[in-house]
């Protein structure tokens, strides 16, 4: 692969609902940019970044794929994302490392549920993004109501930058409205697009949309706005980089329109990306945190900066072992070498390096700033950990991911099954960080958490399939937690053993006190004048984090308090770490109870679309799921999309109900939304079921 000057790159991640096409249009990007030689499907499952068994035969994205494309004299790493809400880690940590977006919709439905949830994300992380209009030669698409639903559903300053040539099953081609010309779209593959003059029944139309969209590009440029003003003619350089530093900016968003599965309209979006889109150069640089004083510096995307790269994913490839995919900020990384893994402490050695194309890969020498590339062979370093120059060790801020909500019991069938399992969910839990893995204390079993049913799902195939674990699989249960609603002052907990030589002595006096939901936990120390000496402070917090994994009611983690240590004692020879980690263990546990403690339970936000003559049933079954109603719209098709908040737990098995109360027409979507206090009846439900 040739060598390119940073100017030249361009860091694109390719984000969806579900079903919008982002794989197929990832698919044209590579066969048009020479890296396939044929047009691999979704449905028949010939993907190249769909490469997982699982993903081809259930044909949707479940890992975030990163490929490796040339366009123009242009380098384009490109991360094809899940649009499933259930792997929205997957979308979080892409988000994180990318310097663009092209968000794909679906132009008969518009803006969908989690087209929102992924805009958010991307908000957040303040990516730059284009929109393409995909499935235009479907029945019911249209490009105008696409960009009409961006602008009210996601605020957006959506720009339309083409208009479509014939519509559903007659869509031939585009105008584009900035170059004033025509393409046309008349072979099979789409790889010879035709340019021509615009025809004549849409010229009048062409003239007046440029002048809106001439308009609001100088909008967003003082010199421009003077000169639209003045009558002066912008010319097409100058209005493209004024859109440009625009986009870059977040002031605006352009709107292309296509159809990938028909091969028309991609190589557009890709030179869109190229003129529009931010190389690393022009993302403002990182900041990051100096180990050694914790002051804040920059770090620039130039080679000759000290090293400083973020391990954004983790891979456990069966041939070449652990793969962590990085995407460096500033200088180089070199095979062979050495680095710091600053969130750690701990010095890493680089083995090979590899520039990634979905689940093939090629080596190379050596990974400059704003590179997205793999490394083989580290052994400490997890997603969200910082890689930097020894000499100059920084950290960069971590990746947040949200709590898992739903879980499962899983047993191995035979001793050999046991070793295999453990070491297996080791490697899953590296992978994905929404996954959790733990023992249950009462009953001994396995017990995984993930974001939803699918997610699980998926895991536990993996489980049997790809690691050959067999194995015993529950049923999935809720991840409840436990809350305190009253605050208990000054409790006294005192914690002595004696046995021959040694005792133990550890004596804690503390505060604790409800939060507001969604607050996590909070540990304060209040002691001053040596009551506790300052070395055991410490061992008292991780006493308090491992009490809180299990509540005084029916063993779930306890959640939204604050332990504020104000007092205690020592003993000059029988104090020791674990007598007060025990003190705080046991202490916590007896104030929690007098506490008030209740349960929680995950509320999930659901979005349900039906055709208008089942709208009543379906508000009926929400009702009788203990929902809340929320709110309706209208959507196309006479069609109505019901919003609601309905507990995860009466949401298992909705998915069958839904389908045989429509005839297969509804469809729904579910996310976390918060946690809620159950009632007093279910609460006594769950405590005769785990308590």
């Amino acid at each position: 692969m040739a060598d390119y000057p940073l100017e030249r790159y361009r860091n694109i991640g390719i984000i969806a609902h579900i079903d919008a096409g982002k794989t197929t249009t990832t698919e044209r990007i590579l066969f048009y940019t020479g890296k396939t030689y044929r047009l691999g499907n979704v449905d028949e499952g010939t993907t190249v970044t769909d490469w997982m068994p699982e993903e081809r035969e259930r044909g949707i994205t479940i890992v975030s794929a990163a490929v490796t494309a040339e366009w123009k004299n242009h380098l384009v790493n490109i991360i094809d994302t899940p649009g499933h809400i259930d792997f929205t880690a997957e979308v979080q940590r892409s988000l994180r490392v990318l310097d663009g977006g092209i968000v794909v919709f679906d132009s008969v439905q518009g803006v969908e549920p989690q087209s929102e949830t992924v805009w958010r994300q991307a908000d957040k992380f303040a990516v730059p993004r284009i929109c393409f209009a995909n499935k235009m030669d479907r029945v019911g698409a249209s490009y105008e109501r696409t960009i009409e639903s961006i602008k009210e559903r996601l605020g957006a300053n959506a720009l339309q930058m083409q208009i479509a040539i014939g519509s559903e099953s007659d869509f031939v081609g585009v105008v584009n409205l900035l170059e004033q010309n025509a393409v046309y779209y008349r072979d099979s593959s789409g790889s010879v697009p035709e340019i021509g003059e615009i025809p004549e029944e849409l010229l009048e139309e062409a003239g007046r949309l440029r002048d809106v969209l001439v308009e609001r590009i100088a909008e967003t440029d003082e010199a421009l706005t003077e000169k639209f003003l003045l009558g002066e003619v912008i010319s097409l350089d100058e209005l493209k980089a004024a859109l440009r530093k625009a986009i870059i900016a977040n002031q605006a968003t352009p709107v292309f329109c296509g159809s990938s599965l028909k091969n028309k309209g991609v190589q557009l979006v890709l030179d869109a990306v190229i003129d529009y889109l931010p190389s690393p150069l022009d993302i403002p640089p990182v900041t990051a945190t100096l180990v050694r004083d914790g002051s804040e510096v920059l770090r620039y995307a130039r080679n000759d900066e000290p090293m400083t790269a973020l391990v954004f994913k983790i891979v456990s490839d069966p041939y070449m072992g652990r793969l962590a995919y990085i995407r460096v900020y500033s200088g180089k990384v070199k095979q062979n070498s050495t680095v710091q893994n600053s969130s750690k402490d701990k010095k890493e050695r680089v083995g090979r390096l590899l520039r990634m194309y979905a689940d093939r890969r090629e080596d190379i020498e050596e990974l400059g700033a704003g590179d997205i590339g793999a490394i083989l062979g580290l052994k400490f370093s997890f997603t969200g950990n910082t890689l930097s120059d020894p000499t100059s060790p920084v950290y960069l801020e971590d990746i947040t991911f949200p709590e898992p909500v739903i879980s499962i019991a899983i047993e191995p069938k035979t001793k050999a099954d046991q070793d295999r399992m453990s070491e297996s969910l080791v490697k899953l839990a590296e992978e994905d960080p929404t996954f959790r893995v733990r023992q249950d204390e009462v009953t001994g079993q396995t017990v995984i958490s993930g974001m939803g049913e699918l997610h699980l799902d998926v895991l536990v195939t993996r489980l049997l399939r790809e690691f050959k674990v067999r194995a015993n699989v529950g049923k999935p249960r809720v991840a409840y937690r436990e809350a305190i609603t009253k605050p208990v002052m000054n409790h006294s907990y005192r914690y002595i053993k004696q046995t021959g030589g040694h005792g133990q002595y550890g004596h804690v006096v503390f505060n604790l006190e409800p939060l507001e939901p969604g607050a996590g936990v909070q540990f304060e120390n209040k002691i001053y004048g040596g009551a506790i000496p300052k070395e055991f402070i410490p061992a008292i917090e991780k006493g308090f984090v491992e009490a809180c994994e299990s509540g005084p009611l029916a063993g779930f983690t306890l959640t939204d308090l604050k332990f504020t240590l104000i007092d205690g004692s020592f003993h000059e020879v029988d104090s020791s770490e674990m007598a007060y980690r025990m003190a705080t263990i046991f202490g916590l546990r007896e104030a929690a109870e007098k506490a008030d403690p209740v349960i929680l339970e995950p509320i999930m936000q659901v979005e349900i679309t039906v055709p208008e003559e089942y709208t009543g049933d379906i508000i009926g079954q929400v009702n009788a799921r203990v929902g809340n109603i929320i709110g309706m719209e209208d959507r196309y098709g006479n069609a109505k999309a019901i919003h609601a908040e309905v507990p995860l737990s009466e949401m298992f098995g909705y998915a069958t109900e839904l389908r045989s109360a429509t005839q297969g027409r509804g469809v729904f979507t579910m996310e976390f939304k918060h946690y809620a206090r159950v009632s007093d009846a279910y609460m006594r439900k769950i405590l005769g079921r785990y308590g």
